[in-house]
């Protein structure tokens, strides 16, 4: 499956924004989807996922009630609904999937073999 991320841009703290991922290729409603995020000189880190068959999220603390991730198996398209941005949000977002992770294993990127190109997020003060 290929995945193609956009909706990236420079916004100020308190705003909102929105990540589409858009996958083609491949049998969308069999993936489980993720966002992770990846800050300069940071290790790349979850964000949320999404299980193929659910409309419930599952989140990184930081990021708990103020993002939201859904998906569409009609647009086989993934979304990150991010409000009440902070700078310490500013990263490159990446989506990702995986056809046979575990819930166990749901935030480890090891268990994710198809990638986007990524999309930044900067967040001004």
């Amino acid at each position: 499956v290929q995945l193609q991320a956009s909706g990236g841009g420079l916004v100020q703290a308190g705003d909102s924004l929105r990540l589409s991922c858009a996958a083609s290729g491949g049998t969308f409603r069999s993936y489980t989807m993720v966002w992770f995020r990846q800050a300069p000189g940071k290790e790349r880190e979850f964000v949320a996922a999404i299980r193929r068959s659910s409309s419930n999220g599952v989140y990184a603390d930081s990021v708990k009630g103020r993002f939201t991730i859904s998906r569409d198996n009609v647009k086989n398209t993934v979304y990150l609904q991010m409000n009440s941005l902070k700078p310490e949000d500013t990263a490159v977002y990446y989506c990702a999937a995986s056809s046979s992770v575990i819930s166990s294993s749901i935030s480890d990127r090891r268990f994710y073999g198809y990638w986007g190109q990524g999309t930044l997020v900067t967040v001004s003060s």
